[in-house]
């Protein structure tokens, strides 16, 4: 199969010099846990290879620019010349950032022969910003690898004679990735050619070799007759719509915007896709722009979009700070999606009607008094009860969640209690004398609790109690260091209690009540 192969060489170099700012002529190397994995042309004319560790690299070439490798910038990168090459001929192939292959009999067909398809590409990648002036080889010839090994070299290798063009290239030119023992078998034998490689029987290289063996026969041999494995391009859910003349009335934009979001909803469908979460930005004309998500139990149909373009307009356009200009732009951008039926109803009904109700409430109550008007709360990290808790307004994404689930050291173990006092009670927690219950620096305490009271109440009697656990926070910052040592208090009516005392001030107070 006739395949075309785009190689930029020196890849991971282009993206890391891009990245720091750097010159082409810089010598460069990208290295991966301390040993070279790609150089720049003037690094290598200094005497820098792949493989050498950075030391030696770097005694090589005291001028060397060491940068570390960014394989997803490699590929954020390269995505405009794939887009690019898109535009020649759908499903194009990647290798890996840095090489990329389509088929040739589409692309041939439309241009005139495999020489206008090489202009084409040639003329559609020359020039492009994204790559900095970045080296781009071409190369056509039977099969993927053979095709690499053209756009090494910058040939087009005639139909039928890939053979003989592989036949002189020595065995490292096969994927070290993948068949790095079998390379070096192949040199201890003596084979050092992949025409010496393909002139062995095939039954015989898979019995002696296996799969791996039988794979790298077929590609020295120029046998490679596997197809393009094209991606798919990415699917545009989002929706757009232009309002002209701009206008200025919530009930005229909803109307207008009915068949956007009914697009909306269909193209999701149409990939058996749902939306939960969606991203309205709207702008008027003279640039003011306002921008929300919408979350929703759960999913998202064209009425519901019509009502959170409604109520987001009612708010931007009623209050003080409402645009100098008419709403001149609507886009519609979903944020999650879901398969089709996962939120199906229940045959028989359920509480999903009530949900819905309550979140158009919480969503109408948001629009006339403000973004911060209806919060709810999150689970959160931390160590006390009142700091496992947090509000954010009602459809956000909480941002910054400490994550509950990872260690946190002094945390309150469970269970936890169920009634947080906020602000926390003064108590008094007594010894048998009848003295406050006295702390050490070290969290000690020399004389158990014996009777606990809230603030000025009557003391009573200490069944059991658990602890101390101290907790020293911040206690790099003078100002915002905490330290308290907490202990769990049950009374002789079985009710259970979290108490805390400041350090060095040994005031008691209580946090929280177990019921």
């Amino acid at each position: 199969m006739r395949m075309v192969a785009v190689w930029c060489p020196d890849w991971p170099v282009t993206t890391a010099r891009l990245d720091a700012g750097l010159s082409p002529e810089a010598p460069i190397a990208v290295v991966t846990a301390n040993h070279v994995v790609a150089c720049s042309h003037p690094a290598r004319s200094a005497g820098v290879r792949r493989g050498l560790r950075r030391r030696e690299a770097q005694s090589r070439c005291p001028d060397l620019v060491v940068l570390a490798r960014n394989e997803a910038a490699e590929a954020r990168t390269f995505e405009p010349v794939v887009a690019v090459l898109e535009s020649i001929a759908p499903g194009v192939e990647i290798t890996r950032p840095g090489l990329a292959a389509i088929g040739a009999r589409g692309p041939t067909r439309y241009f005139g022969g495999e020489t206008g398809v090489l202009h084409a590409l040639s003329r559609a990648v020359a020039g492009l910003p994204a790559i900095g002036g970045a080296d781009v080889l071409i190369g056509i010839a039977d099969g993927a690898f053979a095709a690499e090994q053209a756009a090494r070299r910058g040939l087009i290798i005639e139909a039928g004679t890939t053979p003989a063009f592989l036949a002189d290239l020595p065995v490292e030119t096969l994927d070290p990735s993948g068949a790095a023992p079998l390379i070096d078998l192949l040199r201890r034998l003596g084979l050092l050619t992949l025409g010496a490689f393909a002139a062995l029987p095939a039954r015989d290289v898979l019995a002696r070799f296996g799969p791996v063996g039988a794979w790298a026969h077929r590609q020295a041999g120029g046998r490679d007759d596997r197809p393009v494995s094209g991606r798919r391009p990415p699917v545009e859910f989002a929706v757009t719509l232009d309002l002209e003349p701009p206008v200025d009335r919530v009930d005229t934009v909803a109307f207008s915007a009915r068949g956007a979001a009914e697009q909306f909803v269909t193209d999701l469908s149409a990939h058996g896709l749902a939306c939960t979460c969606l991203e309205l930005q709207a702008l008027s004309e003279n640039g003011e722009e306002t921008v929300r998500r919408w979350r929703h139990a759960g999913v998202l149909s064209t009425l519901d979009v019509l009502d959170r373009i409604r109520w987001q307009l009612e708010g931007w356009l009623s209050r003080a700070g409402r645009p100098t200009g008419g709403v001149c732009r609507l886009r519609l951008v979903p944020i999650e999606a879901v398969p089709t039926g996962v939120h199906q109803q229940a045959l028989w009904g359920g509480s999903g009607e009530q949900d819905e109700r309550a979140h158009r409430a919480l969503a109408r109550v948001q629009t006339l008094l403000g973004h911060g008007s209806v919060l709810t709360s999150v689970l959160d990290g931390g160590r006390d009860p009142g700091q496992r808790t947090r509000l954010v307004p009602w459809g956000d994404e909480p941002a910054a969640v400490r994550s509950p689930e990872q260690p946190w050291p002094g945390q309150l173990p469970a269970p936890a209690p169920s009634v947080l006092l906020d602000p926390p009670c003064p108590a008094q927690v007594l010894d048998d004398a009848g003295r406050a219950v006295v702390v050490t620096p070290r969290g000690a305490v020399p004389h158990p609790p014996a009777r606990f009271a809230f603030g000025a109440e009557q003391p009573v009697v200490i069944e059991s109690w658990a602890g101390p656990w101290p907790v020293d926070e911040r206690w790099w910052n003078a100002e915002s260091a905490r330290h308290v040592v907490r202990c769990q208090l049950v009374d002789v009516s079985g009710r259970a209690y979290l108490v805390s005392c400041a350090l060095p001030t040994g005031r008691w107070q209580v946090e929280a009540i177990y019921d």
